[in-house]
């Protein structure tokens, strides 16, 4: 399995869960960039794991320190070739709406950096679904993960419609998440990754405790069980996809 946004960097033992995820089946994990200071922290953190890849984004809720050093820095250090996609960028219209236009210039900056690389984007998108899909549907741009996607079935088909991923993490366990296990219901298996989002959203039966990637399993449990399949079919299935949309073999 691969956790494919996991802030493993801040954990409490990063190197222990590390080690805990590849005995519980997780063979790669994805360090999401959150904002400009912790680059270089993931090109380090990338660098000591063998099983630990990367991505550089200014998640909105930071738009405003993005400034066009930024961009020449992710432009600079996505040549690092275990840096697998440009993340977690959007648009976050929940908790501040006070500079929503600066978030958007910033999103359609980052998804022309990904582009330009060829690499592809992790999508942070709360409270702001018509707003986010419009600017990626606008940049015709197919390589993208919808990061803890929080939408209804009918938004779902319409990012798979488009070629799109929808990353899946603990949410989908939580008993009282009706939307979100209709949607997993719903779309096609080739459109879904897996994802843990840890320290963040961690599963039934630990919810309330730190997540970790080591978790990834009891999401891909309740995949299985929402769709009939065997978890074996899910796990293979959903690394496939992993593997596809990442390009963990790319080179410099």
């Amino acid at each position: 399995m691969i956790d494919t946004h996991t802030h493993i960097d801040m954990l409490q033992n990063p190197e222990a869960e590390i080690k805990a995820a590849l005995v519980a089946g997780v063979e790669k994990v994805i360090i999401p960039g959150v904002e400009p200071d912790t680059f270089y922290k993931i090109t380090e953190f990338i660098d000591k794991y063998d099983n630990v890849y990367g991505m550089l984004g200014v998640h909105p809720s930071e738009a405003q320190k993005f400034t066009e050093n930024t961009a020449k820095q992710i432009a600079l250090l996505a040549h690092h070739p275990k840096i697998v996609g440009i993340g977690e960028i959007g648009l976050d219209y929940y908790w501040d709406k006070t500079f929503v236009d600066v978030q958007k210039k910033v999103f359609k900056t980052q998804i022309e950096i990904a582009m330009a690389l060829d690499l592809p984007v992790a999508i942070h998108d709360r409270e702001a679904h018509l707003d986010t899909f419009n600017i990626l549907k606008e940049a015709n741009y197919n390589k993208v993960v919808m990061h803890c996607f929080s939408g209804s079935v009918e938004f779902a088909k319409e990012c798979v419609n488009l070629g799109w991923y929808l990353g899946i993490g603990g949410v989908v366990t939580f008993k009282n998440a009706r939307k979100m296990k209709d949607v997993v219901r719903e779309i096609p298996i080739e459109n879904i990754v897996l994802e843990t989002d840890a320290p963040y959203l961690t599963p039934h039966p630990f919810r309330g405790e730190e997540n970790a990637p080591k978790y990834l399993n009891l999401i891909a449990k309740e995949i299985a069980n929402l769709k009939d399949l065997t978890l074996d079919f899910v796990q293979k299935e959903t690394t496939k996809n992993a593997e596809k949309i990442f390009n963990f073999d790319k080179k410099d």
